[in-house]
């Protein structure tokens, strides 16, 4: 053995996914799984009454070469469900879908197996009239208002994991419509891993943490992962999103919302329009820098969930524009070149501008989380008149999973029955008994025609609001497991998204992959991505190889450049201040009149101020504190000011808060971290008074940008106007190109 491989000098690292390193090519020659890790044991093999069989322990493992029915009918293809012909619907008929995703519905009990974490929110929904000419949906008409409820969830993470992760976000919508209830089911990104619903369970495996460990929780940063996307390209426009700062939004409130889906519009004279669904927050959107999530999961891994709820506890109510996307609506369900079916491709808003057909505010908390926000089911197959789905095979195989999953997790098939759910419509369906039932049912004839019921419940027409499928006519065309050809292009999006980026985002996005790739184990999947990532962009790959310490690949196919995208890039605007957090270190040696004076200010702007002094209790003046120096962190706050000399609070020593630092020191560290940390995060910096001493002890320069100096009204002017930028995004200016 060589003196490099020897175990003294190159020992085994622990993590290793699986027995075996995986190729770096796609394993095509069949073979038996693979053994169980030195590491892993399994459990005796004995009969149900304890007698020992025997038998070896991996006799419960899966066996044999092929992929398999749960009946052990061997599979040909498990990526494409089966349809009428490549862009006709999904057939009923396709048992190895409906088996293979009833079974990953019922995976988890009780909990969601994808957006187990969330939180909601009452609101209301008003209609501007906007969309009258395009869908003779009821609660889309002008000035019509609409009681909804809102879930925000994680899709990775247990219900215990931790709300700053990098991660798609679940936005889903129930109107209580006076027509029926409506779902609008989407995401915080325009685009999804996967085009064809049958590999959910596939990409949802590959995402969760690994089944013999359990880790990593809430996370993207491991093999099985990367070992996925890598090996579809269609995912990789999906990855590009989450890897961008849209992975980790600042908040609920400023997180945008997506329907991913194409779905079809018909207005009062049976016209039809495809439209893309759009929700745009007020407050403009607004990410996290990766050390502020970093800290935020250890100091608080609620972050989103108290964020949500304190905001509109406090009256900042979190609003969004609801808009759409028309295209006419042709028999190739093209747009300038872009598949509409396609769930991996998006239409920059350059070519389709968003029309605002609406506003929702969330103005109440629920009043208990399990009753409400657990138990609320949501179904995109939850339609209204004048709202119609399309063949995108993702949404076609969502309309079978959801109800799905509902009758597991929910007990039964009457989950419509729990108050959340509840219709705010009428509602006479026939349908009787099963678990849970809560109604009391009258009459003896639950079916039709009857008479014995006097004829109860009668058919509605098209003129009373009676949900009719919009007619479609099929092409002839065979059963057929495959996708059209406008599904192949899998790189040029997510070219034009990256192009479309800042430079300052861009090396976000560079950051992200090395990180998330530096996390992996097996090499080969790294070079795998790298692979992918030189289809994309050569820059993008050259200093994401080089961060691994890995050489970049040559692009092994051309990609058709695409006129950049603006509008997806989180810098550059302008928007609302309401709800922002200030956070105003003051003191003993505070002039409690200004801090007063400066709180007011803040909060009659539509923002929350919090005090954040070296103990609990009050100020001298009587004014409430409501962090300390041993509570604070700066991921809390969107900027801070300085109101107080921040000298050492009687706490500031290692042995009773570690932030505390070295004691000797002339303002406490836990205030030049605050304060450092902010900087570093660019957020805006004020400071009232004399605060210089403050400054240079956390090394901050009184002339840097976004750091305001001065008396209290000029301080906080200036403050909220770089505040409604989000940041200081000069502070830090990326390297040039």
């Amino acid at each position: 053995m060589s003196e490099e491989n020897s175990p003294l000098t190159n020992p085994p690292i622990p993590g290793a996914p699986s027995v075996e390193a995986p190729s770096l090519a796609e394993p095509v020659e069949p073979r038996e799984p693979l053994p169980p890790k030195p590491d892993q044991d399994a459990p005796e093999t004995v009969s149900p009454t304890g007698t020992p069989t025997g038998a070896a322990k991996t006799v419960n493992s899966q066996s044999g070469r092929f992929l398999t029915t749960a009946q052990g009918t061997r599979v040909a293809d498990t990526d494409h469900s089966l349809k009428a012909g490549p862009r006709g619907p999904v057939l009923l008929q396709d048992h190895h879908l409906r088996e293979k995703i009833t079974h990953f519905d019922h995976e988890r009990i009780p909990e969601r197996v994808v957006h187990a974490r969330g939180a909601g929110a009452h609101g209301t929904f008003v209609a501007n009239g906007a969309a009258t000419g395009v869908t003779k949906a009821g609660f889309l008409a002008k000035d019509v208002e609409t009681p909804v409820f809102v879930r925000f969830s994680t899709v990775l993470g247990s219900r215990g994991s931790a709300d700053a992760v990098r991660d798609t976000r679940g936005f889903a919508t129930k109107f209580y419509t006076d027509e029926g209830t409506y779902d609008l089911v989407g995401n915080n990104i325009p685009v999804f891993f996967i085009q064809d619903s049958i590999k959910f369970p596939d990409v949802v495996h590959a995402a969760k943490p690994h089944p013999d460990r359990e880790i990593p929780q809430a996370q993207s940063a491991h093999d099985t992962f990367w070992d996925f996307v890598s090996l579809h390209s269609e995912a990789q426009a999906h990855t590009m999103w989450n890897m961008s700062d849209r992975g980790i939004p600042r908040s609920y409130r400023t997180m945008e919302g997506f329907g991913v889906h194409t779905f079809r519009l018909q207005n009062a004279a049976g016209e039809t329009t495809l439209v893309k669904i759009h929700w745009k927050p007020k407050q403009g959107v607004h990410s996290l820098v990766w050390e502020e999530a970093q800290i935020i999961n250890g100091m608080d891994p609620d972050f989103h969930r108290r964020d949500l709820a304190d905001s509109i506890e406090a009256g900042a109510f979190p609003q969004w524009d609801l808009g759409i996307q028309t295209f006419p609506d042709t028999e190739d369900e093209m747009f300038e070149g872009i598949d509409l079916l396609d769930p991996t491709k998006f239409v920059p808003e350059e070519l389709a501008p968003v029309q605002i057909i609406g506003t929702m505010t969330l103005n109440a908390n629920p009043t208990n989380y399990f009753a409400e926000t657990e138990q609320i089911a949501f179904h995109p197959g939850h339609l209204v008149p004048g709202i119609d789905v399309t063949n995108d095979p993702l949404l076609q195989g969502r309309l079978f999973s959801y109800i799905d999953t509902q009758i597991s997790r929910l007990g039964g098939p009457n989950f419509a029955q729990l108050p959340i759910n509840r219709p705010h419509a009428p509602v006479n369906d026939m349908l009787r008994d099963g678990m849970h039932q809560t109604a009391v049912h009258g009459g003896v004839a639950p079916y039709r025609p009857n008479s014995l019921d006097g004829g109860c419940p009668f058919l509605a027409g098209e003129d009373m609001s009676a949900y009719i499928e919009v007619p479609q006519e099929l092409p002839a065309s065979s059963k057929v497991r495959e996708s059209p050809a406008t599904f192949e292009d899998h790189f040029s999006q997510v070219r034009m998204f990256f192009k479309s980026l800042t430079p300052l985002e861009q090396d976000h996005v560079i950051s992200s992959y090395t990180f998330e790739l530096g996390k992996v184990y097996e090499e080969n999947l790294k070079v795998r991505q790298l692979q992918n990532l030189a289809n994309i962009d050569e820059r993008l790959c050259a200093e994401v190889a080089s961060g691994l310490g890995l050489t970049a690949p040559a692009p092994t196919v051309q990609v058709e450049d695409h006129e950049p995208s603006p509008t997806v890039s989180q810098i550059g605007g302008t928007w609302p201040v309401e709800g922002r957090i200030i956070g105003v270190i003051a003191d003993a040696n505070s002039d409690v009149t200004a801090v007063a004076q400066l709180t007011s200010s803040i909060h009659d702007a539509g923002m929350v101020p919090l005090i954040i002094a070296p103990t609990g209790g009050k100020l001298d003046g009587g004014m409430v504190v409501q962090r300390t120096y041993l509570t604070a962190r700066s991921t809390e706050f969107d900027a801070l000011i300085i109101a107080g000399a921040a000298t050492p609070g009687d706490d500031a020593a290692n042995s009773r808060d570690a932030k505390a630092g070295s004691p000797g020191v002339t303002i406490d560290p836990r205030v030049a971290l605050l304060l450092s940390e902010a900087f570093r995060h660019s957020k805006a910096i004020g400071g009232v008074g004399d605060v210089t001493s403050v400054l240079q002890a956390s090394a901050i320069s009184p002339e840097a940008p976004g750091v305001v100096v001065g008396d209290a009204t000029p301080v906080l002017t200036t403050l909220t106007e770089l505040l409604s930028r989000h940041r200081v995004w000069d502070r830090f200016p990326a390297p040039a190109q």
